[in-house]
């Protein structure tokens, strides 16, 4: 006679975390493809096969699943970030070099199609779920910043940038430099059509050379 052996609470913990990802990444094509309104648990539930009372039972309700894919979303893009900025800053000697690198990462991490749609469709539902567009901004954005502006102070603790003054302000003004021209013909234009790359390394040489103007 077999025995069937009990998985016991470790696997069943197990199951349930790589459910739950399956959820969130079918959650993420529905809301990116239809929008907040147009998004249902029935459409999620089908993508990530499984059972509606699955979804309700993992997140409680489509309002809590929207908030959950924009939190994992924005701290997946701050870890990228944190990691660009790890591995261009961190042992720099070159600053021109380094920032330039850093700026090639950033555009690479932040004109990908589904962050630009997840970053639309927050925008869009902004006056209905705030703490949501908060939540994107500053456990976003934001943290990456700050990240940036601590990497920025080593620079200048290094004497390879002066008159810092303010690292984070001064994070805003790097980013602003590289992002907003690409980041806006995106946002409003669509993700079909990209900047073509030497666009993007105009944008990028350009920036580093304003910034280095001011703080190198």
């Amino acid at each position: 006679m077999e025995l069937e052996l009990d998985p016991g609470p470790d696997a069943e913990t197990g199951r349930s975390a790589r459910r739950r990802q399956v959820i969130l990444a079918a959650a993420t094509e529905v809301f990116v493809r239809n929008g907040y309104l147009g998004a249902t648990t029935d459409q999620v539930a089908a993508a990530a096969s499984v059972s509606k009372q699955t979804v309700y039972k993992q997140f409680g309700d489509k309002q809590h699943l929207f908030a959950e894919v924009i939190g994992v979303t924005s701290a997946g893009v701050v870890d990228r970030l944190a990691a660009v900025v790890a591995s261009t800053l961190a042992d720099a000697r070159d600053v021109r070099a380094a920032l330039r690198d850093l700026a090639g990462g950033f555009l690479r991490g932040l004109l990908q199609p589904d962050v630009l749609r997840l970053r639309r469709l927050v925008i869009a539902e902004a006056d209905r779920f705030p703490e949501i567009g908060r939540a994107w901004f500053e456990q976003g954005f934001d943290r990456a910043l700050v990240i940036l502006g601590e990497a920025l102070q080593g620079l200048a603790d290094r004497g390879l940038l002066h008159d810092l003054g303010d690292p984070t302000l001064a994070a805003y003004q790097f980013a602003g430099l590289v992002m907003y021209q690409p980041m806006n013909q995106l946002m409003f234009a669509g993700t079909g059509d990209p900047p073509p790359d030497d666009q993007l390394d105009r944008v990028a040489d350009s920036a580093v050379e304003v910034f280095l103007a001011r703080y190198g």
